[in-house]
């Protein structure tokens, strides 16, 4: 079995920063096969497309376990798709776990429409102090990751999380933000649970963010970055029941995966 393999920096226009993902077009069913890939990428996801049929079939599999919802390995998977497999389309729509998620190819970035997160204010502050060391001004639950807020751009870089307590929260993973001078919001986020200690730029929490931070500063067109060691930006929108949440993307590497 040959399989074409794509490697990709997605959510910035320069390689070696953003969040870099695999992504293969195949139609491969095996569920095992996938995970072994997936693992021995060691990418914090890596993409399956299977474009064969009538309908665009993405999944997505950490390290460790498969996902229901990754935004920058579906941003690499449309940039694959507009730049080397039909370069006349703009549009692509995935089936997925999470639904029907469509990405336009518009100008010089790759526009994600995704769901919006479902999130409720809970007291999750202590469990959250014991897993950074530092206290967060709010925390909250949504249908995937927890989000905990603080009061700055300076304590979102200097927390250094205990991962053993941090796999212990309530959620996926654990989204830490805060307000930004340069952009309208920053944050981090960190998925022990999945064999990801912390992911560089995570379109899905965004699902969360957008929402969240439209609220909060009363605006509906947003420009984040994820202010991990590599970072990344993104370009966000929040609507009515969607978010739009658009970056850039560069590929690093085309290679073959050979598997007797």
């Amino acid at each position: 079995m040959k399989l074409d393999v794509f490697f990709v920096d997605a959510f910035s226009s320069e390689l070696f920063s953003g969040n870099p993902a695999a992504v293969i077009f195949s139609d491969l069913n095996d569920d095992v096969l996938m995970q072994k890939i997936a693992a021995e990428n060691n990418l914090s996801e890596t993409a399956f497309i299977n474009i064969e049929s009538d309908v665009n079939h993405i999944r997505w599999f950490s390290p460790t376990t498969e996902v229901n919802l990754c935004g920058h390995a579906t941003l690499a998977s449309a940039f694959i798709y507009f730049n080397y497999i039909d370069t006349s389309k703009t549009e692509i729509s995935f089936q997925s776990a999470s639904g029907v998620l469509k990405v336009t190819n518009a100008l010089d970035k790759y526009e994600l429409d995704f769901p919006k997160d479902n999130f409720k204010q809970v007291d999750q502050i202590q469990a959250v102090f014991a897993a950074t060391g530092l206290k967060p001004i709010e925390t909250y639950i949504g249908d995937i990751n927890m989000l905990a807020i603080y009061e700055n751009e300076e304590q979102i870089k200097a927390i250094e999380p205990d991962f053993e307590n941090l796999a212990k929260l309530e959620g996926q993973g654990l989204i830490i933000s805060s307000p930004s001078d340069d952009f309208d919001f920053v944050s981090r986020y960190f998925c022990p649970k999945y064999g990801i200690n912390e992911d560089p730029v995570t379109g899905s929490a965004h699902t969360t963010l957008i929402p969240y931070w439209s609220n909060k500063l009363n605006k509906t067109i947003l420009h984040a970055k994820q202010v991990s060691s590599r970072g990344g930006e993104l370009f966000c929108k929040n609507k009515e029941q969607r978010v739009l949440i658009a970056g850039d993307a560069k590929l690093y590497m085309k290679g073959e995966l050979k598997i007797n």
